[in-house]
């Protein structure tokens, strides 16, 4: 039976060639032989011009995603859509997501990863595309084309991380990969943005959804012409071997051990033992819950905050009022991008006094954005300008936890089980997260609704009471993450020495 990591080759089932097997093979142990010297220029600028690409895709990816909660309200217009109703879009969306995590992270793990994310890449920007071509008359056509994009962008997620870690070093390992999870909120804010704009600019919300098809395209040829064919996987051994710009490349002796085959079942039993893993993906779970439910359902509690206040009139049109959606983009991309850098600078200097600073860092932002999340659903119905700077405290100090939680899994979890990890990771964590957290804030507003007058005030005031859920969400979140805070020292040391 071959090597899982041998498969990172021209095709799905093909060889590496002898010179490949020599360098960056996956395995637990250190080969002994002659070394090889080999420059390190090309490489390091093969590798920034790679997570170039990757971030570029990722940008496009969480476009996608938030497209329909930036106009959210022209679509629930059109189809005649309850509050519940509409969370299924986003439901729907994330649980094809989450269940096609775990099969694509089994085939990152054992296959070319370079054709498994071209292949994502092209078929969740046809969907996008198709989309944009629904009518009223067919809107569970709305809500298939959604789950089928979220099947083209789990093989992205999945994959895309793992080769940025094999990429680089330690020291700048963390860098690259905040620079990465900048795209998360950026691309979201540009989500919102564009939608709005489009349906504004058009007068037809269909529009929205045929901008990021174009941009896709360009990805897919990036990742063509600019990133590797072969990716080699490099364990920590192997990035201990770099040494004054050169890497020495060691011959395999015959009879030297490698690292033995497992199973998935295997790795995910090894990986259910983690416990650093498992509290900081339940932590995770937490934070994508809130983000979930406020990437969904904020536009609109303001939309309908703003109702009640007077300032603004009930919609009745084709094209609504979508300026909410603009400027709650406007700062998910501020508030990512400071929050997502902020984070990771707050990591790389903790680390230095305490070992512990990534969890205690996640924990601390949990607790802080949870306090800031109640005081802007309090002031909603007084000062929507207040409400917008709690809002974007909230969302900063979520954003911070982005790429300190993935540096997390990646230190705490053994190289060869990391795609597996963190597609065990997204699926956990939009499972018990944003999967369900759209739905069951609609669900809440809706009984409601239901339960009372039919009227302004309480169409917002069923929202907000259904987002008090996120609240207590955060802070038991937070209370995960000092959990891991506990173990990810020793599981640290443990993946060090596979």
């Amino acid at each position: 039976m071959q090597n899982p990591s041998a498969h990172e080759s021209t095709g799905l089932q093909s060889q590496p060639t002898p010179e490949e097997q020599n360098y960056g093979a996956t395995e637990a142990h250190e080969r002994q032989g002659p070394f090889v010297s080999v420059s390190r220029n090309r490489p390091a600028k093969r590798g920034y011009l790679t997570v170039g690409v990757l971030c570029y895709a990722n940008l496009i990816n969480f476009m996608d995603w938030f497209i329909v909660p930036g106009i959210l309200l022209d679509i629930q217009q059109y189809f005649h859509l309850r509050d519940e109703e509409a969370g299924l879009l986003q439901t729907a969306f994330i649980l094809c997501y989450m269940v096609a995590a775990p099969f694509f992270g089994y085939l990152g793990d054992r296959y070319n990863r370079k054709i498994i994310l071209g292949a994502g890449i092209f078929f969740w920007s046809a969907v996008t595309l198709g989309t944009s071509f629904i009518s009223e008359s067919y809107h569970w056509m709305f809500f298939l084309s959604r789950g089928l994009v979220g099947i083209g962008t789990a093989s992205y997620s999945t994959v895309a991380p793992t080769i940025i870690a094999d990429q680089f070093d330690e020291g700048k390992r963390t860098t690259m990969l905040s620079v990465f999870y900048i795209c998360i909120p950026v691309g979201s804010g540009l989500g919102y943005v564009l939608a709005s704009s489009m349906a504004n600019v058009t007068g037809d919300w269909h529009w929205a959804f045929r901008v990021t098809p174009c941009l896709g395209g360009i990805a897919l040829v990036l990742l063509i012409k600019l990133v590797p064919h072969k990716i080699q996987r490099r364990t920590e051994a192997h990035r201990a071997l770099s040494i004054s710009g050169t890497i020495r490349v060691a011959a395999e002796k015959p009879g030297v051990q490698r690292s033995a085959k497992t199973t998935w079942w295997q790795d995910v039993i090894s990986l259910g033992k983690n416990c650093s893993f498992v509290w900081s993906t339940l932590g995770l779970t937490a934070m994508a819950f809130v983000t979930g439910a406020l990437g969904m359902w904020v536009p609109m509690f303001l939309y309908r905050a703003q109702v009640v206040q007077g300032t603004v009139s009930p919609c009745v049109e084709k094209s609504c009022n979508s300026s909410n959606s603009l400027i709650f983009g406007g700062i998910t991309i501020g508030t990512g991008i400071l929050g997502v850098v902020a984070g990771a600078e707050a990591a790389r200097r903790l680390r230095k006094i305490n070992n512990r600073a990534d969890p205690l860092i996640c924990a601390t932002s949990m607790f802080v954005s949870a306090l800031c999340l109640f005081i802007a659903l309090m002031m909603a119905q007084r000062s929507i300008t207040s409400t917008f700077i709690f809002i974007a405290l909230g969302e900063l100090f979520l954003s911070a936890n982005w790429a300190v939680v993935t540096d997390i899994l990646l230190y705490v979890v053994t190289p060869r089980r990391q795609s597996t990890a963190i597609a065990l990771q997204i699926l956990v964590s939009h499972l018990l997260g944003d999967a369900g957290s759209p739905y069951l804030i609609g669900a809440i507003s809706s009984v409601i609704q239901a339960n009372n007058n039919h009227s302004v005030q309480w169409s917002f005031r069923s929202l907000q009471y259904s987002f008090i859920i996120c609240v207590f969400v955060g802070v038991i979140g937070g209370g995960f993450f000092l959990l891991t805070s506990f173990y990810v020292e020793d599981d640290r040391k443990e993946a060090e020495k596979h």
